[in-house]
């Protein structure tokens, strides 16, 4: 290989890995997300409701609800407010929409695997009785692949800089002059 070949890998190797970094840097500030977070334990809560409803299992679910009910519905705010910001004046039905296909989707789940779904879906309920933070119920439904309506890639916004250097405009003057 001529030396040139090789600058011009070299160069492609080190433009490739700096733009890999940042693809790596911006997947993470997604899967950190709060309104990941929220979709997962919407997703969450779901699945145990729906397994609940399919199992006889409502006083697991009301365990669930009683144990994490603030963490759930802190959540319920901040998916709220994506949709909003997402959304604007259409937030509600989009988010309507969200919750009833999340639903269908997790009950046809259950539809097609017949009877072996509530042998696969109680254990959850104990599962995360030993978990504490929104971090944890996030992380678990991540685990458990909880099924969503659509793939959910969402991201915080870049925190806004605010030492952003304010371009001084220059405004030229000119002297009218006028004809006698």
């Amino acid at each position: 290989m001529s030396f040139s070949m090789k600058r011009l890998a070299l160069s492609g190797l080190i433009l490739g890995g700096l733009t890999l970094g940042q693809v790596s840097a911006a997947n993470a500030a997604c899967r950190n997300s709060a309104a990941r977070d929220a979709f997962n334990v919407e997703g969450l809560k779901s699945e145990l409701m729906v397994t609940a409803l399919s199992c006889q299992a409502q006083d697991q679910y009301n365990g669930f609800i009683k144990q994490f009910g603030p963490i759930v519905n802190e959540q319920e705010v901040k998916l709220k407010q994506h949709f909003r910001t997402t959304y604007g004046r259409s937030a509600q039905k989009a988010q309507d929409d969200y919750i009833t296909q999340l639903a269908n989707v997790q009950s046809s789940q259950g539809l097609k695997a017949g009877t072996i779904f509530c042998l696969q879906r109680m254990s959850m309920f104990d599962e995360v009785k030993p978990l504490q933070s929104v971090k944890d119920l996030s992380q678990y439904a991540d685990a458990k692949d909880i099924m969503q309506p659509t793939s959910i890639e969402v991201c915080d916004a870049p925190a806004s800089s605010k030492a952003r250097a304010t371009k001084k405009r220059t405004v030229r003057h000119t002297k009218k002059t006028t004809k006698k």
